[in-house]
């Protein structure tokens, strides 16, 4: 339905384009946009101070036209031409000797923790090493390393080390014993056993 609609519309619109171009055409002038206000305004201070201020408009002035065959500008197109000479030498360059090669052909290592870390540090302030240090000293002995300490080592307010300190630990590593695994295994599955329902009922 919306395909039809628009080949109606279309040939609506291009009925007879042909004679309505020409009527458009042969009007003597278009109608101008309607002027502001403020430009009215301007207009009118300006007759009153010239009154043939539009005749001037419409004729053409000889002067600035005399003025205007005066000018000529002329270009030597020097920097154009110093940047064609150094690309001629650096191709000639080229064509005498190869460029090297790096010898170095690595790829550069990663930094530790992604990302290079700052040399000078701003109080208040503190890099992902020295959190991960404070933290980790703050879990294994939290009464050497308490919240005040931590504070006035790294030169941070103490509320915001005891957020740091609550919220983000570091991870452990925890290897159970093999005997009590074996146990809590078999433990796990007599309960399993126990609790199975009988399948002949």
């Amino acid at each position: 339905m919306g395909q039809l609609a628009s080949k109606v519309i279309r040939k609506a619109n291009r009925f007879n384009v042909e004679n309505r171009a020409h009527r458009v055409l042969e009007r003597e002038k278009p109608t101008p946009a309607p002027k502001f206000d403020s430009n009215l305004r301007d207009m009118e201070r300006t007759l009153e101070l010239d009154p043939k201020f539009v005749d001037k408009l419409n004729v053409k002035d000889a002067t600035l036209d005399s003025r205007l065959k005066d000018v000529y500008v002329t270009s030597q197109d020097r920097f154009i031409q110093r940047v064609k000479d150094r690309q001629e030498a650096e191709a000639a360059a080229d064509a005498k000797e190869e460029r090297v090669l790096p010898k170095d052909r690595k790829t550069p290592e990663d930094f530790e923790y992604g990302y290079l870390e700052p040399t000078r540090v701003t109080p208040g302030r503190c890099t992902l090493r020295q959190a991960l240090q404070f933290i980790n000293d703050h879990q294994l002995d939290p009464e050497s390393w308490p919240v005040n300490k931590i504070a006035n080592e790294y030169k941070l307010k103490e509320p915001h080390v005891e957020n740091i300190l609550h919220y983000f630990k570091t991870f452990n590593v925890y290897i159970p014993d093999q005997k009590y695994k074996d146990t809590l295994l078999t433990q796990a599955k007599q309960q399993l056993l126990q609790n199975k329902p009988d399948s002949s009922n």
